[in-house]
């Protein structure tokens, strides 16, 4: 546990494609539970990680925040933090997808990429078609609303996402605060081993583990054990 104050508020940002519901449904629980004021972000697909730093910046004008994301999510809030150090208490990086600049094998980002080439080509409803029968429904029914949300500009945010450079080794080493980090063991579009080194490089960090099965049944687990690392 870490010996951190109260934030202001906490911060929540979904990953790609996803929404601010999911976030709300992740984080919300844990900080309603521990008195916290809270904010999900609702990204803008057509400049997602500018929104996001944008409603960061408003957050924190009432006192030092919590940022948690997820996936790419995370990795925005572990950069605006970096940068940042004296408006945040800490940051909780949920499911991070890759470590570095170099993301020819990050399977998010192929995944983004692949995904948006294909709703350029036979649109939303196929696309959606497709998902849904490889996902497990949890997932599906929040991409579902997401992706619908976030039609027609999808496909730019999904490039936007899959171009994105993840942050560097050297970042997450010289990171001042402190960082929670939670994996799905068994998640291979965030795998395992990039929590796993994020955890070891970063100076003050708390690693949780959990399964995507336990995610999808609650969702708010990402919450209790990543904000719960804190109070």
């Amino acid at each position: 546990m870490f010996d951190s104050p109260h934030p202001a508020r906490v911060v929540a940002l979904p990953g790609t494609g996803s929404d601010a519901d999911f976030a709300r449904r992740a984080f919300g629980p844990a900080s309603a539970a521990r008195g916290s004021d809270f904010v999900a972000v609702e990204p803008d697909p057509r400049r997602v990680v500018a929104s996001c730093v944008a409603a960061l910046e408003a957050a924190a004008d009432s006192g030092p925040v919590l940022v948690a994301g997820i996936s790419l999510g995370a990795a925005i809030a572990l950069e605006w933090a970096a940068v940042h150090p004296d408006r945040v208490v800490g940051v909780v990086a949920a499911l991070p997808a890759w470590t570095g600049p170099d993301t020819a094998a990050c399977p998010a980002a192929l995944s983004a990429a692949a995904t948006a080439a294909q709703l350029r080509t036979d649109g939303l409803a196929a696309v959606l078609d497709r998902m849904r029968a490889s996902s497990p429904r949890w997932l599906a029914d929040a991409l579902t609303q997401s992706w619908r949300a976030q039609w027609p500009d999808l496909p730019r945010a999904l490039e936007e996402a899959a171009d994105y450079k993840w942050p560097a080794a050297e970042l997450l080493a010289t990171f001042e605060p402190p960082l929670a980090v939670v994996t799905a063991v068994d998640d291979p579009v965030h795998p395992r081993a990039v929590a796993e080194q994020w955890a070891a490089l970063a100076p003050r960090t708390h690693l949780s583990r959990i399964t995507l099965d336990e995610l999808g049944t609650d969702p708010a687990i990402l919450g209790h054990t990543g904000i719960g690392a804190f109070w």
